[in-house]
């Protein structure tokens, strides 16, 4: 091979009379008479057949034809610290150690699927769980977790395992496990459905045997969901409980014994939120709750030191669970309760009217999509007279008509803390819109009225629009000059006592 690789001397001149030789004794024996000495040229190598291109590339230490070939592609001692760092930072996780600059590097190259025993306590970068969100979940909305990634990162990942838990056939401690992880991280817990444990097909029996009975043996047993008493025990920042106890997407599977929220389930969680003393909203929404086992769970509220927001909407609660509720308003500092779409008439309307009347803390009422009718409606009016908290009210959709209309004008007339009123889908009729527009000239910090499908006149319904509109011209001058409007001299329909 060394030999292939030898250049070889050839002559670089040659006289024409040499060359005319050469070509009349081709073919002749060679003279052996010694040959003047002629300038040379090196001619390339001649390659060998077993010998590739690659191969004599390996061989050469200088590469002068690669114009990206130098020296300073040897990466730096740092870097290739930074990279074994990296590569076995889940067996030795090193980062406190580093210098600012080089944690960054580490930090911005380290994989989102680490285990979370080794990030979770370790990694702050917002950075770092804001790619771990986006490989997750392709939809992020960082606002509604605190402008906080790692805490979207794991009440998000908490509510997945939530959701898919099976009782009797997931393990408890698969969520358990993660408490010490996301203790210090997790404000608020949404989870929108609860898997019953699974049904066994019963083993066949003698004998004809009801369907209604087997069903009833096994109905309370079959349907308890996962408890969540140890969870939110070790969670010390939760402020937020928004549960639904039902199934999604259950398709041709569906049985109503899907979404019953059991007695079990009422208890426990009733413990649950009453142990819970940063608890500040509760929100237990579609999962048919009932007058009983509402009364339960608000019985468990009763003065409780941190609960502002109670949301019960869309259940089956009746004027005995309002009658709780009402309850509730002169035992906590509850300053929104929700029970739109339940079973509410004018009994239990009554029972919240007389406690809103000397009420100091509740500032929003829903009670749309139930039917307190206009009894219901005159004894909230009667009670709006005298509070001085109430800013929301919402009554649409609850059979109201003329009478309850002529009581809420005379509540426009002396309210001065209303800021809006919803009468939509209601019967208020021409009269009705009449009343109300005489109390609108009277009023100046009603900002919304909403009263649409309501049989108002159409005049009527302008000439309130327009009333609202000059109530919040004013008040958008109040903000931009609030010491212009508190000035003692300041009179008329400026001043906000007015």
């Amino acid at each position: 091979m060394q030999d292939n690789l030898t250049p070889q001397l050839m002559p670089a001149f040659s006289r024409p009379s040499d060359a005319a030789q050469d070509q009349s004794t081709a073919g002749k024996a060679t003279s052996t008479a010694p040959q003047p000495m002629n300038p040379t040229v090196l001619i390339p190598p001649i390659k060998s057949k077993g010998l590739n291109a690659s191969n004599v590339r390996q061989m050469r230490r200088i590469i002068a034809e690669d114009a990206e070939w130098s020296l300073a592609i040897v990466p730096l001692l740092s870097e290739l610290c930074i990279q074994h760092i990296v590569k076995n930072f889940q067996n030795n996780p090193v980062l406190k150690q580093l210098l600012p600059e080089h944690q960054q590097k580490v930090l911005d190259h380290l994989s989102p699927d680490l285990p979370l025993t080794v990030t979770a306590n370790l990694i702050e970068d917002e950075n770092y769980w804001r790619r771990c969100c986006a490989q997750r979940w392709p939809m992020c909305h960082v606002a509604r977790h605190g402008g906080s990634w790692k805490r979207m990162f794991f009440e998000r990942h908490l509510e997945n395992l939530l959701k898919q838990f099976i009782p009797g056939t997931t393990d408890p401690t698969v969520i358990l496990d993660l408490l010490p992880l996301c203790k210090n991280y997790v404000r608020r817990i949404q989870v929108d459905q609860f898997l019953p444990p699974v049904r066994f097909p019963p083993p066949p029996r003698d004998g004809d045997q009801s369907d209604s009975g087997s069903e009833g043996e096994m109905e309370e047993y079959s349907t308890d969901h996962y408890q969540l008493r140890d969870l939110v025990a070790g969670l010390k920042h939760l402020e937020e409980l928004d549960l639904v106890y039902g199934v999604k997407d259950c398709g041709m599977n569906f049985e109503w014994n899907l979404f019953l929220f059991t007695y079990h389930d009422c208890h426990s969680l009733a413990a649950t939120i009453k142990a819970c003393h940063t608890l500040k909203v509760f929100r237990l929404t579609r999962s048919r709750v009932d007058d009983d086992k509402a009364r339960i769970l608000i019985h468990s509220l009763l003065d409780h030191p941190a609960l502002e927001e109670l949301d019960l909407s869309h259940n089956l609660i009746g004027d005995r669970g309002v009658r709780a509720a009402a309850k509730l308003l002169s035992h906590s500092r509850l300053r929104v309760l929700n029970l739109a779409n339940n079973q509410v008439r004018a009994p239990g309307a009554q029972s919240l009217a007389h406690a809103l009347a000397h009420n100091t803390n509740l500032v929003t009422l829903n009670l749309r999509l139930n039917c307190i009718e206009d009894e219901g409606g005159q004894a909230l009016a009667h009670a709006l007279q005298t509070n001085k908290c109430l800013t929301t009210l919402h009554l649409g959709g609850n059979e109201l008509s003329e009478p309850t209309a002529t009581l809420l004008s005379q509540v426009l007339s002396v309210n001065t803390v209303l800021t809006s009123i919803n009468l939509s889908c209601n019967h208020i009729g021409l009269d009705g819109g009449k009343q109300l527009l005489e109390g609108m000239s009277d009023n100046k910090t009603l900002l919304e009225f909403d009263l649409r499908l309501s049989d108002v006149a159409q005049e009527s319904e302008y000439l309130i629009g327009q009333a609202l509109q000059a109530n919040r011209e004013a008040a958008r001058q109040r903000a931009l000059n609030p010491s212009h409007f508190m000035s003692p001299t300041t009179n008329g329909p400026e001043n906000p006592a007015g």
